[in-house]
């Protein structure tokens, strides 16, 4: 009978946590290391796009879904002082027709939740600060702090964008501060007004987006519409923190959208503690792989917010490296090369495009999004576009 393949997965966030029900899933045994005291996701809400949607219903987690994601039936952007119509365009109903799934949005945690019931406790090792990894033979070995190593057939370095295996294998390369920091915070939906604007904006229902001189705000519900979730961005030159953990006060939020519409400041105004961080991207990678080493989600991609892409990149990472090492788990070389070869391309142009994306949000009217449809129609678990019935 032949060994098990065994699999060890650095950071436990979504991608990892993907990546770990899928190869599980196939019949691989699974390690996570998670840096943290325990597997927990911090930040608010998270949009999760047809194709990133694909991956969570073909891991059987629609019921856990249906109950506390949000379907959005339009997005809608709004002039930032008046709240009149920029644009609309169709989500919900249009997602489900041209790409066969809807677009959701959710709280990270409830989303992580769902994903680690797949991942046995036994299975998820805490409080282990990986310093790198490398590869001797036919063993990939992960080092931690205070000596420890561990040895698998595959490690998966899913440990984010300062990412310590990345940095082991290609190198010290700083990420880019982006010239934005961002607020994420929550606000009860009873206090969000139902009809915004003189165009009657709803946003308990709607994907609502404020766009105006150095900055955007993004709402939408989540907590089965019990929240909704606010994702401020702004232009910031003087400060990069990183960390998802540095908290800000209603009043510093007010302060910086000062001269914005009354009505998103009154939101603003009844907002749950909530946090700031600055904005970092890298340029594209031309490799991914070392040996028996790879990378997945922002230790391979990190990009900019402005597609709502980044965990579903993760999210498609993870399904597409638990079925390229099912398909090749006689040759991990080949397995691994297949894996990149997926992914690397697809990932490079949405980091492009979102970093674009940035640039044409900066613009005072800005022109209409970039379009899409070439990233909500790719199938992950199949390595192809979707094709509608």
């Amino acid at each position: 009978m032949a060994r098990r393949l065994r699999i060890a997965i650095i950071g436990g966030g979504i991608g990892g946590l993907t990546a770990a029900a899928a190869l599980r899933a196939r019949g691989f045994e699974i390690d996570v290391y998670e840096r943290a005291n325990a597997l927990s996701e911090v930040g608010a809400g998270i949009q999760i796009g047809p194709n990133g949607v694909r991956v969570l219903y073909a891991m059987g987690l629609k019921p856990q879904l249906d109950t506390f994601a949000c379907s959005t039936p339009k997005f809608v952007s709004m002039t930032f002082d008046t709240a009149r119509y920029r644009l609309k365009e169709s989500l919900s109903e249009t997602s489900i027709v041209r790409y066969g799934m809807p677009y959701l949005t959710m709280h990270r945690a409830d989303l992580f939740g769902a994903l680690v019931q797949d991942v046995p406790a036994r299975n998820v090792h805490q409080e282990e600060s990986c310093t790198g990894a490398e590869t001797h033979g036919d063993v990939a070995v992960a080092r931690f702090e205070g000596g420890k190593e561990i040895e698998a057939d595959v490690i998966i370095g899913s440990d984010g964008v300062r990412s310590a295996v990345r940095e082991s294998l290609f190198g010290k390369d700083a990420p880019r501060y982006t010239g934005q920091t961002c607020f994420r915070a929550m606000v009860p939906m009873d206090v969000v007004p139902k009809s915004v604007g003189p165009d009657d904006v709803d946003m308990h229902v709607d994907n609502v987006g404020w766009i105006g001189p150095k900055g955007h705000v993004i709402c939408y519900p989540i907590r089965a519409g019990k929240m909704l979730n606010l994702f401020c961005g702004f232009v910031n030159d003087a400060w990069a923190e990183e960390s998802w953990t540095v908290p800000t006060s209603q009043d510093e939020m007010q302060q910086v959208f000062e001269g914005w519409s009354p009505i998103l400041l009154d939101i603003l105004k009844h907002s749950e503690a909530g946090f700031k961080w600055g904005l970092h991207d890298r340029d594209p990678m031309a490799q991914w792989t070392v040996g028996r080493v790879t990378l997945l989600g922002d230790a391979a991609h990190p990009m900019m917010p402005t597609l709502a892409q980044g965990g579903c990149m993760a999210i498609e990472d993870g399904w597409s490296i638990a079925r390229c090492i099912a398909e090749h788990s006689d040759d991990i070389p080949r397995a691994l090369a297949t894996y990149e070869e997926e992914r690397r391309p697809r990932t490079s142009r949405v980091q492009l495009q979102a970093r674009q994306q940035f640039l044409n949000n900066k613009m005072h009217p800005a022109p209409p999004p970039i379009s899409r449809e070439w990233i909500f129609s790719w199938d992950a678990t199949t390595g192809r576009d979707y094709q509608a019935a």
